[in-house]
């Protein structure tokens, strides 16, 4: 039931274990298993990161982290995530929506750097983020970084 969607938006420190393993499955999942893409999926940025994820009850639906990295112009996220079973139900979009308000809210004068899947260039042209880069291979994944200029 699509009533008992929760938003949930949690710093690493913040969160209880089974969120964090509930986290750390579906990111390996989707960007390990899925896209058959061996990579140090779990890294540094962990240890500091904002988690913006939507549940329905204990299940993950869509999931972004925050990361400041102390750029002074820059705040990014990534890690953007829609658990399979919700796929093409819009929460994509959701999640994105609320990842952009939690960074405005907490950085209202920086602007949001992305490095997207070149795929979803016109998803994330939708927020208003413009290319900023050619496109470049990422784990064999074609990119382009994207920016969402800030102090709005």
């Amino acid at each position: 039931m699509m009533s008992e969607v929760t938003l949930n938006i949690k710093d690493t420190s913040e969160l209880a274990v089974s969120e964090l393993i509930t986290i750390m499955q579906a990111r390996t999942k989707v960007f390990v298993v899925e896209q058959n893409c061996a990579y140090q999926e779990v890294d540094d940025a962990d240890f500091n990161a904002r988690h913006v994820y939507f549940t329905n009850h204990q299940e993950l639906i869509a999931y972004t982290r925050i990361i400041s990295d102390g750029n002074p112009n820059y705040i990014r996220f990534g890690r953007v995530l829609v658990a399979a079973p919700y796929r093409k139900q819009h929460f994509g979009r959701q999640i994105v929506t609320e990842t952009i308000k939690e960074i405005q809210h907490l950085y209202p004068e920086k602007s949001i750097k992305i490095g997207a899947q070149n795929y979803l260039r016109k998803f994330y042209e939708s927020f208003g983020f413009q290319a900023v880069s050619d496109v470049y291979l990422e784990d064999d994944i074609s990119h382009i970084d994207m920016i969402l200029s800030g102090g709005h």
